[in-house]
């Protein structure tokens, strides 16, 4: 591959969770859009959600996962994330490093070939380019697959609505919805499907900024009972995997009315 058909996108920002169902994240996004004039992202065309589906690699002990489902101050993943499904290969994925360092997320992407991906990744084929800033960030990419020997692990897709800004255009609102995962066919090609992650009335909202969330933000959260959680795609298949569930929103519920009694 040569060097002009690689991109490069390294960036940091925090990025806060919550697990919501679809009454509040309706109310939350009429708000959001109507009292502080918030967008949709330019891929959502009028509020229609839009695919993302990822391949996550681990190794044979599945060390990264179970690293950072420690919640240790450094935890990394690998993955390979599309916005389509590839019938050729040869259509460009996100090949991305992401990492979260004291509560701070930073990523490191590489816009590959579908193919040229996979065989960077698991068959080591370093992809060409005469870009030295590109050649730095591939030797990145090359310097952790040299520490773990890795391989496709799971498949994961989601419905996603996005708001942005228009002030502030570091702040960022996902809403991700039929989140599927699979531990058979974990390739892009293969198209879609798995088992739903989340129950049907759940969904998990992400609010990612560079500095902090603005007061504005705070305050409807607050009116609206929404609070902040811990929750992973990746951590809660992979404890789903392992024969242990997660809380849902219902049992997050129940568990806040038994405290008050």
């Amino acid at each position: 591959m040569r060097g002009e058909a690689l991109a490069i996108f390294t960036f940091e920002r925090y990025e806060k969770k919550y697990l919501i169902n679809a009454s509040q994240q309706q109310r939350l996004i009429s708000r959001l859009i109507n009292e502080r004039g918030m967008e949709f992202d330019k891929y959502n065309e009028g509020g229609k959600v839009y695919g993302i589906y990822n391949i996550y690699f681990d190794d044979d002990s599945n060390s990264l996962i179970n690293a950072s489902l420690m919640r240790p101050k450094f935890k990394q993943k690998l993955r390979i994330r599309g916005y389509s499904f590839p019938k050729t290969g040869e259509e460009t994925v996100f090949l991305e490093l992401k990492r979260k360092i004291g509560g701070i997320v930073t990523k490191r992407r590489v816009i590959l070939p579908y193919n040229a991906a996979l065989s960077f990744v698991c068959d080591g084929v370093t992809p060409e380019t005469s870009d030295y800033t590109a050649k730095r960030m591939i030797e990145e990419f090359r310097y952790f697959l040299g520490l773990k020997k890795v391989s496709p692990k799971v498949f994961i897709s989601y419905e996603r609505i996005a708001l942005t800004d228009r002030l502030d255009l570091t702040l960022r609102i996902t809403f991700d919805c039929n989140i599927l995962t699979r531990r058979y066919d974990v390739d892009l090609a293969k198209g879609g499907g798995g088992k739903p992650l989340l129950n049907p009335d759940e969904r998990l909202m992400e609010i990612k900024f560079i500095h902090a969330p603005p007061k504005w933000l705070c305050d409807i959260l607050t009116e609206e009972r929404i609070f902040m959680t811990h929750f992973s795609k990746y951590g809660n298949e992979y404890t789903r995997f392992c024969g242990r569930d997660f809380l849902h929103l219902d049992d997050r519920s129940r568990i806040e009315r038994n405290l008050l009694t």
